[in-house]
């Protein structure tokens, strides 16, 4: 039995009061909200990391390498993704997203090529995601993020304060606590 008294750290209380007048306590241990994903098999290193476009523009705005952020970030091997509506999103931005194009296009980002035309890229990869669950998805959109954030077993890697952190993820896996 679990006094009142006790660290209410790891246990929830609650308190059933019964006709007689009596009052039940009972606990159950505080699970942590990430741990649906330990039943995601698919998802363990190398991690497989599908890239938006506005999280490279971030990374170029806060000078973060993007190989290297990972590293740090997830403790293991990574292979970042970059699909081909993304590629096609910063070919239209043009000029501005010259730089982000020359990163991208480097031969350490796997592409994936789309069987489909003129779909928006946050579309794309929320498609791919929803099909296959193996990817980690790393985006500093909001509205992609509330897309992510529906489809269960999906970690999502953003850019806050300067440096990656990543949400969602398994604690088995070692992920930084933000």
């Amino acid at each position: 039995m679990v006094k009142l008294t006790d660290s209410s750290d790891n246990f929830l209380f609650a308190s059933w009061e019964f006709l007689s007048g009596s009052i039940f306590y009972f606990c159950r241990p505080q699970v942590s909200s990430a741990m649906f994903l330990r039943y995601n098999t698919q998802l363990g290193p190398p991690f497989h990391i599908i890239i938006d476009t506005n999280f490279v523009n971030f990374s170029i705005k806060y000078r973060i390498d993007i190989m290297q952020g990972f590293m740090d970030c997830l403790y293991a091997k990574t292979i970042p993704y970059v699909t081909d509506c993304v590629l096609g999103e910063l070919e239209k931005l043009g000029h501005r997203c010259k730089v982000a194009l020359k990163i991208i296009k480097d031969n350490r980002f796997q592409r994936l090529s789309c069987s489909h035309k003129g779909i928006y890229a946050d579309d794309c990869i929320v498609q791919r995601v929803t099909q296959h669950k193996c990817y980690i998805v790393a985006t500093c959109d909001k509205d992609l993020k509330r897309r992510i954030r529906k489809i269960p077993g999906v970690p999502i890697l953003y850019i806050r304060q300067h440096r990656f952190s990543i949400e969602r993820m398994p604690d088995a896996y070692g992920a930084p606590a933000n």
